[in-house]
């Protein structure tokens, strides 16, 4: 059962151990599939988990544990899309592109220079976050876990 969700992680106490001898914790990293802002979003205090236990520590008590491990990675069945012209969401901005959640757990990163063939100093000149945007999907890298994007035609056009 998870105990707190401070911003790096959730403590949780593990059934059948006494309250605060073993203590388990998931890291933001292992908590799910998609990109969240706060552990917060993916379990809250005093809600009932089930992970999988990646590292147990005996001398000090501490169990490190995943959700993430017990759910099918999503980017798997995203594989065969290189190449495809998609329609998705901006999600966030960086000076360098912008992320594109392409289907649920699925975010694409479209480079700035990716987006133009004029100059921009940043992508905010282009689009912001929450516009329905127009990509093809350059590469699904599975290993690094990250999808590429570029601009299906000379620039990326905005869904109305």
């Amino acid at each position: 059962m998870s105990e707190s969700v401070p911003d790096f992680g959730v403590f949780v106490h593990l059934d059948g151990e006494p309250q605060g001898l073993c203590t388990g914790f998931i890291r933001v990293p292992d908590l799910t599939w998609d990109w969240i802002n706060h552990p917060s979003e993916a379990a809250e205090a005093g809600q009932r988990i089930t992970g999988e236990v990646i590292m147990s520590e005996t001398r000090n008590g501490q169990v490190t544990i995943s959700l993430k491990a017990l759910l099918e990675d999503p980017l798997v069945r995203f594989a065969d899309q290189t190449g495809h012209v998609l329609n998705g969401t901006v999600t966030k901005m960086v000076p360098f592109g912008v992320f594109v959640r392409l289907a649920p757990g699925i975010e694409g990163l479209l480079h700035v220079s990716e987006m133009t063939d004029s100059p921009v100093e940043s992508p905010d000149q282009l689009v912001s976050e929450g516009d329905q945007i127009t990509v093809r999907v350059a590469e699904v890298d599975l290993q690094r876990h990250r999808v590429r994007l570029c601009a299906h035609d000379s620039s990326v056009r905005v869904a109305g």
